[in-house]
């Protein structure tokens, strides 16, 4: 019995042993994406090369857009540098898999989240970055300032699309008339629209936005301030790393927590005089943020310093400081009639 007991007893030691294991090696690879992206020397962000306002190449190959500069706040979060980070020009089709595989540490390319793409291609959304959905695209001269006004309107839709659904559930609901006129390729349709062949173009309203950018009067077409439906986009990690998906949704939160505190790239210096508490804790002057994160004290400071907060990143890309001119809308702060929040930094 002493040795059946023995033997027993070193079964189970090994047993506990190697599932100790697997829990430590569990542990390391949990931070083992903000490991490689320090020892390889830069982000690799994964955009798309034409994606207006979101992501753009010139000629010159200088990259801009929303989606850009959120991934070079998180090379300045991880590095301190807002240069440590390469883009990576992702097809829409390939763009989880180059996740999936490691190819690229974020995933931006204005991708909206969905419960599929959360659940089932092994990946995680950390945040909504811009709240996008279906809108109109409708001359001025038609007098027109509410969807509601659209009755009997001729819509220029793709057909087969979510856009066309959208048409036909939101004016048959509302028992409004409305004629479907369209093209099986969207540069046709926005050709049709432009030449009066329908009365409004419909669309992602960043999408109607670029497109109205194009035109040679752009101000001559409205953006009625209606969306219809949701499309909510983000940056995407892969699942499996809690610490990197951590990383990407405080900086997230720290750009919009910035404007939340009033602070800009261009205050965010002087502000370390402020004696307000959650600015302090903010600048790394009261709490170390960071630590948990395995990021510099100061990193939420001199992301604002190098980059800004939400509101100038989201001016000069989409806002009225670029060519889509848009309005904040519901991507404004929640207090002040928007979606937009962080939650507490502490």
């Amino acid at each position: 019995m002493p040795i059946l007991y023995s033997i027993v007893h070193a079964i189970a030691a090994s047993i506990f042993l190697f599932g100790s294991c697997l829990t430590s090696a569990g542990g390391a690879a949990a931070a083992s994406r903000l490991e490689t992206v320090k020892a390889r020397g830069y982000l690799n962000c994964g955009v798309g090369d034409s994606v207006t306002g979101f992501s753009q190449v010139s000629a010159r190959g200088q990259w801009s857009g929303l989606d850009v500069e959120f991934c070079t706040a998180l090379a300045v979060a991880i590095f301190g540098s807002k240069d440590a980070v390469k883009f990576r020009n992702l097809k829409a089709a390939d763009r989880f898999k180059a996740l999936a595989e490691g190819e690229v540490d974020v995933l931006m390319r204005a991708t909206a989240w969905t419960m599929t793409r959360d659940t089932e291609l092994g990946a995680r959304f950390t945040g909504v970055l811009f709240h996008d959905g279906q809108g109109f695209l409708v001359p001025r001269g038609h007098a027109i300032t509410s969807v509601l006004e659209l009755s009997g309107a001729s819509v220029c839709v793709l057909p087969g699309s979510s856009g066309e659904r959208g048409v036909s559930d939101f004016f048959g609901q509302r028992k409004m008339r409305f004629q479907l006129v369209t093209s099986e390729h969207w540069d046709q349709l926005v050709k049709t629209y432009a030449a009066g062949g329908c009365t409004v173009l419909t669309g992602d309203i960043s999408v109607l936005a670029a497109e109205r950018s194009r035109f040679s009067a752009s101000g001559d077409h409205l953006l009625l301030p209606e969306m219809i439906s949701k499309e909510p986009l983000g940056p995407v990690v892969k699942t499996g790393d809690d610490q990197w998906f951590s990383i990407v949704r405080w900086n997230y939160m720290a750009l919009i927590a910035a404007e939340e505190l009033g602070l800009t790239s261009g205050n965010v210096e002087s502000m370390r005089g402020s004696s307000v508490l959650d600015i302090r804790r903010f600048l790394g002057l009261e709490a170390d943020l960071g630590a948990p994160l395995g990021l510099a004290r100061d990193w939420a400071y001199q992301v604002v310093k190098q980059v800004g907060n939400y509101a100038e990143i989201f001016e000069r890309t989409l806002g009225h400081d670029s060519a889509l001119n848009l309005d904040r809308g519901i991507n404004s702060l929640w207090s002040k009639g928007g979606l937009m929040y962080s939650a507490p930094l502490r």
